[in-house]
């Protein structure tokens, strides 16, 4: 069978809080681990999106609609719907990783690093369809 979920594929999470949004796989682990015996996936998402911006707008209106909430899961592959696309974050991979999870303060760190790239990813215009929402 083949791999499905590599590092940088996008998916979207189908079950729970996030369910609806879009998530890069940071780290698959398809046999399980000792703690989660199903195959899983560390992923980080778009909790909330930026709001659109026109022209119009000055720096500071511009600058407070361009925020990006990034959310990090460790998520059942039975709960992702994978995609056809792939985002390239080589910066993610050392961020989160599993011992990540252990520790609110990591946690927190490890999201404001997340934050950052995906703010910077979205001013400069980079995969635009990655930070708006699915329309059902």
């Amino acid at each position: 069978m083949p791999r499905v979920y590599k590092p940088g594929k996008v998916a979207i999470v189908l079950q729970g809080r996030q369910a609806g949004k879009k998530v890069v796989i940071i780290k698959q682990n398809d046999e399980g681990t000792k703690d989660r015996p199903y195959p899983h996936a560390i992923v980080a998402g778009v909790e909330r999106y930026p709001l659109k911006v026109t022209k119009r707008m000055g720096t500071k209106k511009v600058a407070r609609r361009s925020k990006v909430k990034p959310f990090i899961k460790v998520v059942n592959y039975s709960h992702l719907f994978p995609t056809r696309y792939a985002l390239e974050l080589e910066g993610l991979k050392g961020i989160v990783a599993a011992e990540t999870f252990q520790e609110p303060s990591q946690r927190e760190n490890s999201k404001k690093e997340i934050k950052k790239q995906l703010e910077d990813r979205y001013k400069a215009g980079k995969n635009k369809w990655f930070f708006q929402a699915l329309r059902f």
